[in-house]
């Protein structure tokens, strides 16, 4: 199907998606280097270091990711012991999330990361860019069949749980031509 854009628009929208992926790998990658995490860790840590106590919805939520996929990046964190999980002391039933001082020593030298620029200027647009923006990256989304694929964390493990004991991959389409 023909769209009606012209080869002028869409190798701007390509060369604008290039570059926010870009600053988000080359985020990730430094992030890795110097501090030994993922971006989508260390944006994880920031969260959760500034709500502390705050449950895995809550921290979803604010990092604007599905439960389960937050649920691993936490788990990783959790087991580099850079945030702790108790149990709410006002509610048996809630798990409460907090950095560790060694998450808090880490977030000392960490940079500002790169999720955390892309939410900034997403929230910046207008109401109607941002809606139109939304509406027309879903659309391309679905155009491209990636609808049913997990929407993992920026440069994060590509598994995430689909169920209770089992895993579901990423599906990567084949690549038919240079994007």
């Amino acid at each position: 199907m023909q769209s009606g854009l012209g080869p002028a628009a869409v190798a701007r929208i390509l060369d604008d998606l290039r570059r926010i992926v870009r600053v988000l790998r080359e985020s990730s990658r430094a992030s890795e280097r110097a501090l030994g995490v993922t971006g989508a860790q260390l944006f994880a840590l920031k969260t959760i270091a500034q709500s502390p106590g705050v449950s895995l919805s809550e921290l979803a939520n604010r990092t604007r990711t599905h439960q389960s996929t937050v649920s691993v990046v936490v788990k990783r964190l959790i087991a580099a012991r850079l945030v702790s999980r108790v149990t709410s002391t006002s509610d048996g039933r809630r798990v409460e999330l907090a950095a560790t001082a060694k998450g808090r020593a880490l977030l000392a030298k960490a940079p500002l990361a790169a999720q955390e620029r892309l939410i900034e200027g997403i929230e910046q647009l207008p109401r109607k860019h941002g809606e139109l923006l939304a509406t027309s990256l879903h659309r391309l989304v679905v155009a491209m069949q990636l609808d049913e694929e997990a929407p993992v964390m920026f440069f994060e493990d590509d598994t995430v749980p689909a169920s209770r004991g089992s895993r579901r991959r990423a599906r990567v389409p084949e690549r038919s031509r240079r994007a």
